[in-house]
């Protein structure tokens, strides 16, 4: 999703704030960005969202290369990343309901939508009592929630945190900490520059990377590629006994696996689509009907695998499903040709009844002389 190549950002020719730093973020990743202040961490938010330029290097965001974006492309471009800042960034003339809404108004969100989509956002992030209330009758600690609401209002595919916590106790910081990782399980990409060791204890599971005065000094990702590829090795050497017994239960596996693997899939992607509650129905139908069809696909191409089937045979199939079907179409086609029949005898048993009435004439009735 993300790749910074090589980049290094001056301000001045003494020391640069970054210093050829590289690293990339897949999507979906939690990633933690350490280091203590003025290493560099809030540039990378600026480098992020266009708001300065590198100095050297390049900058990919979704495969699409910062550097290059058109000035018309860039609101575009910052609407796909939500920034959440360290001093909230709340509007004191806006009471929360309407500093959650202004982006989607801004946008022209029809009023229903918002208020539909505000409504979600704040039963997120646990403050719907707060709604009408303004900036500065809240705590610091809820402020940071509502700004991380604002930030997810439209539907962004990464959130930066940049330093969510260095204004709050640590109670706070545990409940924004908390709120972050949250976010993440619901599907969405999520970065955090911080220093707060209480916001580092409580995502102990994300991925961390450390800057120290412009250097990117550690990032644990390649050191866990690295421990899972040398993992097997020592498998395979301190099990070298059971081969043939490893092989078979292996092949199981393996199987086992491939035919979950259609299902695995499926739920990756319903996850990166979890926020489609709160930003459109239709949208999100459309897309888990595609989801659910491609699990359907996958599903059976695994059983086929499984059962050995052939073209041909899966021809016969079909054709028998189709001869199955015209047979069930005629047995309701001779029902209705019944039904037709017989209500066709009754309407001319009614009409031989009318015609007996029309012919009978009337009794001539005898006088007495």
């Amino acid at each position: 999703m993300l790749k910074f190549i090589r980049v290094t950002k001056k301000y001045n020719e003494d020391k640069p704030a970054l210093d050829n730093v590289s690293f990339d973020v897949d999507s979906g990743e939690l990633v933690l960005i350490t280091g203590p202040s003025g290493s560099g961490k809030t540039t990378i938010l600026k480098l992020l969202t266009k708001e300065q330029d590198p100095t050297e290097g390049e900058i990919y965001f979704k495969e699409e290369n910062i550097n290059t974006l058109k000035r018309s492309k860039i609101p575009f471009h910052r609407r796909r990343i939500g920034a959440i800042f360290q001093d909230y960034k709340l509007l004191a003339e806006l009471n929360i309901w309407e500093n959650i809404a202004l982006a989607l108004s801004i946008l022209g969100h029809p009023d229903h939508e918002i208020e539909e989509k505000v409504t979600d956002l704040l039963k997120l992030v646990g403050l719907t009592d707060k709604a009408y209330l303004f900036p500065h009758q809240i705590s610091g600690g809820e402020a940071q929630r509502i700004s991380i609401a604002r930030a997810l209002s439209t539907a962004p595919e990464l959130i930066f945190a940049d330093e969510p916590t260095g204004n709050l106790d640590e109670a706070n910081s545990r409940i924004v900490a908390r709120l972050l990782k949250k976010i993440n399980d619901l599907g969405t990409t999520v970065i955090v520059t911080t220093h707060d060791p209480v916001v580092i204890k409580t995502l102990s599971d994300a991925r961390r990377m450390s800057i120290d005065k412009g250097l990117l000094i550690d990032n644990k990702k390649s050191d866990d590629k690295n421990d899972q590829s040398e993992k097997p090795k020592e498998e395979k050497v301190s099990d070298n006994r059971d081969d043939s017994k490893e092989s078979k239960l292996k092949q199981q596996e393996d199987f086992s696996k491939q035919q979950l693997s259609a299902k695995d899939e499926v739920e990756k992607k319903k996850s990166s689509f979890s926020f489609f509650g709160l930003f459109g129905k239709k949208k999100k139908k459309a897309v888990m009907e595609e989801i659910e069809s491609e699990e359907t696909e996958e599903v059976e191409k695994v059983e086929d695998k499984k059962t050995g089937a052939s073209e041909d045979e899966k021809i016969d199939v079909k054709e028998n499903k189709d001869n199955d079907k015209d047979q069930d179409k005629d047995k309701e086609d001779s029902k209705e040709s019944k039904d037709k029949k017989a209500v066709s005898k009754v309407e001319n048993l009614d009409d031989d009844d009318n015609d007996d009435k029309n012919n009978k004439k009337p009794k001539k009735v005898k006088k007495d002389k």
